[in-house]
């Protein structure tokens, strides 16, 4: 699953996007965050969270879900559901299909949102849905060491990579996902 890692920014961006001119930090509205402004251009660079996304899936008949065991860090040989950042302009439940398929190798249908998941001072958005296995075979990518069925009672509590993970799991197996979100909506006007 993803990073849930820290929000400093004042060591990962030093110059402007705009213009290359150094940024620092300021307080430009009380109430907000400090942004990173830049000193020559005054550009403001925005932080935004990244957002990931993740399914829980079941596999057909049984109480059976897919975990995998990652191997990649951060979390390097403990175990999440497949999951993935979202690539910028994709659909959520597009990304979330897209993760299943590439980490395990199986084709899912999204039947419903667990919940979204947000820490203070982390950078990820986590939304976390619940899948049925479709087809396909169980795999592993590089990003993984091993990939397994798991039931509520052999599900790694002790080893799961995130609190996200360890959060979701828990909303899934006591029932708390919301079908309604993934109902088809009416079309916006145009221009929306």
């Amino acid at each position: 699953m993803s990073h849930e890692q820290s929000t400093d920014h004042g060591r990962a961006f030093r110059h402007c996007p705009c213009c290359g001119g150094p940024l620092e930090s300021r307080l430009l509205k009380a109430g907000d965050p400090v942004r990173l402004v830049c000193a020559a251009c005054g550009h403001v660079h925005y932080l935004d969270p990244k957002v990931a996304v993740g399914t829980i899936i079941r596999r057909p008949g049984d109480e059976g879900i897919v975990l995998v065991r990652r191997a990649i860090e951060p979390g390097y040989g403990l175990w999440v559901f497949p999951g993935g950042y979202v690539d910028r302009g994709e659909a959520v439940t597009d990304a979330a299909i897209r993760e299943a398929r590439e980490e395990c190798g199986i084709d899912i249908r999204l039947d419903a949102l667990v919940n979204v998941y947000s820490y203070t001072g982390r950078v990820p958005v986590i939304i976390v849905y619940a899948a049925t296995w479709l087809g396909g075979t169980l795999t592993i990518d590089e990003e993984s060491l091993d990939a397994r069925i798991v039931t509520p009672e052999t599900v790694p509590w002790d080893a799961l990579a995130f609190r996200s993970t360890r959060e979701a799991l828990g909303d899934y197996y006591a029932g708390r996902t919301h079908p309604s979100a993934l109902a088809p909506r009416q079309p916006l006007p145009e221009g929306w």
